[in-house]
């Protein structure tokens, strides 16, 4: 590898770089390829993800467009090379893979293929994918062209790194869901408090009623009217409980939208008065997005469940190229010293590691009797 040029080096570099800054699995995926595709200058690039079934969960492709992508069909099976790659778990490097016995041929709209490259990506004994090229580009195209050794080496050093970032990817998703998961346990929990006070006085009015139905007609008929409202409510805090057991939507729905339909949900959950407001906000990367939605929830549980507020106030304003989240409470207060000094944190260090986590700054202002503003800056992409 020492008579590569410096260029090179720094391109693995950029390239282990890249791979180390995404979090998403997609995206790591797509990062993967095309460094690799980029690195050893091949017209195609490639990477499968397997399933349990014989085929690939995932397939990203480089060099090729949508248009060709969607003519070539569905995603390829686990057969010939690319079962090689898998089951046998060692590089390929073919001088023409049409002439191997191995190949099985390919759809009328794929690509003419011939020199060929393929790694598999490991972590340990696991194999997380396969990750190949093919058609490597030549300055003298007369005079041949193929994958080298060193070619081979250098796709290693990145397949390497690659299992390393793939995983790191799948367990901060394992992460998020797990995240996602809990916080979606908690609104549950509050919702049901909520609905069963609403059963509660439903019942304990409409038993009212029957007992004034006979003796005072005209107390009980307003009796039953208030049990058709508290059904209602009812009804509502039901629908929202409903809403709220789904798949949290902030890929789908974007921050504002997710902020404002869970602070809905808890304005009409708790007593307290809970109000948002969002403006001019630009869309964020994923993962100052999810710190903000965290930051927010854990805020807004402290301030509903032990501050006694009855009016919590949201706000996420543009801030730069960023944005600045703002939760006030009209609360009982604290003071953050004293909390920390009896080991009790209110989540406060959690949120400072959300905030830090993405370049972001935390900052609680709080006294007795007066109240908890939390703000959260966070930069943009």
């Amino acid at each position: 590898m020492s008579h590569r040029p410096s260029s090179g080096l720094a391109a693995v570099s950029t390239a282990l770089l890249a791979m180390s800054r995404q979090m998403e699995v997609r995206d790591v995926l797509k990062t993967i390829v095309v460094s690799a595709r980029e690195l050893l200058d091949a017209e195609y690039a490639a990477l499968g993800v397997p399933d349990d079934h014989g085929g690939f969960a995932q397939f990203v492709v480089d060099g090729v467009t949508d248009e060709q992508w969607k003519a070539i069909g569905p995603l390829p099976r686990q057969h010939g090379i690319l079962a090689a790659m898998l089951h046998k778990a060692e590089p390929e490097r073919l001088a023409d893979v049409r002439k191997d016995p191995r190949f099985e041929g390919w759809p009328a709209a794929h690509p003419e293929m011939s020199d060929f490259l393929g790694l598999p990506i490991r972590d340990g004994d696991e194999i997380l994918g396969a990750l190949f090229l093919a058609n490597k580009r030549c300055p003298r195209p007369a005079s041949g062209c193929a994958f080298t050794e060193d070619d081979e080496e250098l796709l290693s050093i990145l397949a390497q790194h690659a299992a390393i970032a793939l995983t790191n990817a799948r367990l901060y998703e394992r992460s998020r869901e797990l995240t996602i998961a809990e916080e979606r346990s908690r609104l549950a929990h509050e919702l049901h408090d909520a609905v069963s006070q609403k059963l509660f006085s439903l019942r304990l009015t409409a038993q009212a009623a029957a007992a004034l139905v006979d003796r005072d007609p005209a107390r009980a008929k307003g009796e039953l009217q208030q049990v058709a409202a508290l059904a209602a409510e009812a009804a509502d805090e039901l629908r929202a409980a409903v809403v709220e057991l789904r798949p949290a939507a902030l890929d789908e729905d974007g921050l504002v939208h997710t902020l404002r339909t869970q602070i809905q949900v808890l304005d009409r959950a708790h007593a307290a008065r809970v109000t948002f407001d969002g403006t001019g906000v630009r869309a964020l990367p994923a993962a100052q997005e999810e710190a903000v939605l965290r930051v927010a929830q854990e805020a807004l549980h402290n301030a509903l469940r032990h501050s006694g507020a009855e009016r919590v106030e949201v706000t996420l304003v543009r801030h730069g190229q960023g944005a600045l989240l703002t939760v006030t409470d009209d609360g009982g207060g604290f003071e953050p010293g004293a909390v920390r000094k009896a080991g009790r944190h209110l989540g406060l260090v959690s949120m400072r590691d959300r905030a830090g986590g993405v370049g972001g700054r935390l900052t609680v202002t709080s006294a007795p009797g007066h109240g908890t503003t939390i703000e959260m800056e966070v930069p943009g992409g």
